[in-house]
């Protein structure tokens, strides 16, 4: 079976598997309302959220990357009736009593260790977000809302993806055939942001994003229905609901940190307009005003033209067996720990080209799995991620419930003549997702409801952007970027130059980060809003971003990261900010230290969502960081190296 899950050899499974949990389920939430208040009440309940998650994450997984369409149906239905579930068991009052009764016994809650305190808060905290305190029909309202949002999810994500059509009659001859043609229609399916071609990218802009009256309707029901629901359990704003807990902890410390980032920004952004209005202006003399459309694609003549950096002349050196050999002895270095390939099952992967990954440490054994999934195939959608399917426990008999993940990228098969080879942005996406898998490995707590990653969001993607750090730096790529065909090293100038060239307009990409994440919190701030969201876009934009915005244009529309990151979109430039002061203050002398890793284990891994995310920041760093520092981090991380560019000129 999947994953050696018995019952999911065939897509009928799914049945099985849920129904078996749902029973285990039942028998839980009796066992928990009938025993007294204790340690074991927070036990419980960790084994009715495994029992449930143990379905749902690994059901998660398979609807959207098994290639068998029966399998991917049952495992949506799975995830759908699991969820419900969910809902009715955070607005059981019963059960809820049972969690309360513990957290007002003061001598019961004295007895608990810091991990098993803070986890029967964030079950209480799931609790009061589903609104269990107020009376049945506030209630009722809680869930229908709950549901009503996820549905507004789903049809947004599907509305942020569609093509626009458009007349071919409207769009000069010559630039046709850049899309793709129906009947009279051509489809329009993304912005073509590398188009060398100005009007190209500028129809693409501009028939793209033009506003689709019901998906603007599904915006506007979603956002009022978050902060509805928000506000009928108690927070000011959506924004406040979901900041509760984070690094951040609330939407004024978001606002101060992209308010300072933004002035601290403001010059260099400016720069790197003009040199990209230059390049326009050589190269396109009749039009040369700078417009959003052409951010992306100058911004990339201009690093290629100041660094030559083809990914043709890189990817021979980044074989991916040459990659997870340097992945194998950074870890072995930083923390004693090897990756061995291990013989699968019949049935226990869905794509013979899966291949299990044991994660071992050099004096505690077998950590855990990590299943990489690692090659393009029909239907696998194209992005990178990392997928929790089993989360780390201490099981009932004392034995540790050992974590499962998947990677998944899209590499190119190898063919006859060469291995996978990466280019430089695939080698650091591997790094990164990798980054992921460590943390669910070490995050060995011993609740599965706060394993490995289920972390603040603001916090889970430090691990991943430190290890983009690791990619970035000579003295670990010349461990393992060999030619595939001569064995020759990788030159030292090529990853300097590398290195430099993420630095050409990298302000400008920034503040279009900045921008984003402001939009984000405005619409999750207070309401009703002052203005409709495409206003409130155009407003944000000219302020914040600096580009003038296009009428008849709403970029908003398909902002699909609203779906998963709603009013938490700040958080890769947080996470990015804190991963750069370790990397500086811990690694950067030596990326090879034993002891920093094992600290770094230590303080930040080893805890997954079990200690509140900025004490862990405060035991690597030695030091409690202000907002100053974040953004201090993230500026100089802009500026150029010296020596590389004396090297270069």
């Amino acid at each position: 079976g999947l994953f050696g899950v018995p019952e999911l050899s065939c897509p009928e499974g799914f049945q099985e598997a849920q129904d078996k949990a749902l029973q285990e389920s039942e028998q839980l939430v009796q066992k928990a309302c009938s025993i007294p208040p204790g340690p074991e009440t927070v036990m419980i309940f960790d084994q009715l959220s495994d029992s449930l998650c143990r379905v749902a994450d690994l059901a998660d997984f398979v609807k959207i990357a098994h290639p068998d369409f029966a399998f991917r149906e049952a495992a949506e239905e799975a995830c759908r009736s699991i969820g419900t579930v969910v809902e009715k068991l955070n607005t059981d009052v019963e059960l809820c009593q049972s969690l309360r009764r513990l957290l007002a016994d003061e001598i019961a809650m004295s007895s608990l260790d810091p991990e098993t305190r803070r986890v029967a808060e964030l079950f209480m905290f799931d609790f009061e977000i589903s609104g269990i305190h107020l009376d049945e029909e506030k209630r009722k309202k809680a869930v229908n809302l709950n549901v009503r949002i996820l549905d507004l999810c789903n049809e947004f994500l599907t509305g942020t993806h569609l093509p626009n059509k458009v007349d071919k009659h409207v769009l000069p001859e010559h630039i046709r055939y850049n899309f793709t043609a129906e009947g009279n229609y051509l489809q329009v399916a993304g912005l073509h942001a590398d188009c060398p071609d100005d009007l190209v990218r500028e129809a693409a802009y501009k028939i793209f994003l033009y506003p689709n009256a019901e998906q603007l309707g599904r915006l506007e029901e979603l956002l009022t229905s978050r902060n509805n629901l928000a506000q009928l359990v108690g927070y000011d704003t959506f924004a406040h609901r979901a900041l509760q807990g984070t690094m951040a902890k609330d939407p004024e410390t978001v606002r101060q940190f992209l308010e300072k980032l933004s002035d601290q920004l403001s010059k260099r952004t400016q720069k790197d307009f003009e040199m990209m209005t230059k390049m326009k202006m050589k190269l396109n003399p009749q039009n040369s005003k700078l417009m959003p459309w052409d951010h992306p694609y100058y911004s990339g003549v201009l690093r290629a033209e100041r660094y030559n950096i083809d990914p043709g002349l890189y990817c021979p050196f980044f074989s991916l067996g040459a990659c997870m050999e340097g992945l194998n002895s950074l870890f072995s270095q930083l923390l004693g720990i090897s990756l061995y390939a291990e013989q699968t099952q019949r049935g226990e992967v869905w794509s013979e080209d899966v291949r299990k990954l044991a994660v071992v440490h050099e004096t505690e054994g077998l950590l855990g799995y990590i299943y990489c999934d690692f090659f393009q195939r029909p239907d696998k959608p194209h992005q990178d991620c990392h997928f929790t399917v089993r989360g780390g426990r201490l099981k009932e008999n004392g034995e540790y419930q050992l974590p499962v993940v998947v990677l998944m990228l899209s590499l190119p098969h190898s063919t006859r003549g060469a291995p996978t080879l990466l280019s430089p942005g695939m080698m650091e996406n591997l790094f990164h997702e990798m980054g992921h898998a460590m943390h669910s490995m070490l995050g060995r707590t011993r609740y599965q409801h706060v394993t490995g990653t289920r972390c603040a969001t603001d916090f889970a993607e430090v691990p991943s952007i430190l290890m983009e750090y690791f990619a970035n730096d000579y003295r670990v790529v010349n461990q393992f970027a060999r030619h595939y065909k001569t064995g020759q090293p990788l030159p030292k100038n090529m990853v300097s130059r590398l290195c430099e060239s993420k630095k050409v307009c990298a302000a400008a990409d920034m503040q279009l980060q900045v921008f984003y994440a402001a939009l984000d919190q405005i619409y999750h701030g207070k309401h009703p809003l002052q203005k409709s969201t495409t206003e409130i876009l155009k407003e944000t934009q000219e302020k914040v971003y600096g580009l003038p915005y296009v009428p008849n244009t709403a970029w908003q529309l398909r902002f699909s990261h609203l779906v998963g990151y709603g009013a938490k979109y700040y958080s890769y430039l947080m996470s990015r900010a804190v991963a750069s002061m370790v990397w500086k203050q811990c690694f950067a002398q030596d990326p090879f230290d034993r002891a920093m890793g094992e600290r770094y284990r230590r303080e930040m891994l080893a805890h997954g969502g079990g200690k509140e995310p900025i004490l862990m920041v405060q035991g690597m760093l030695q030091k409690s960081p202000s907002v100053e520092d974040f953004v201090d981090a993230l500026v100089s991380d802009l500026d150029q190296d010296f020596e590389t560019f004396i090297m270069d000129s």
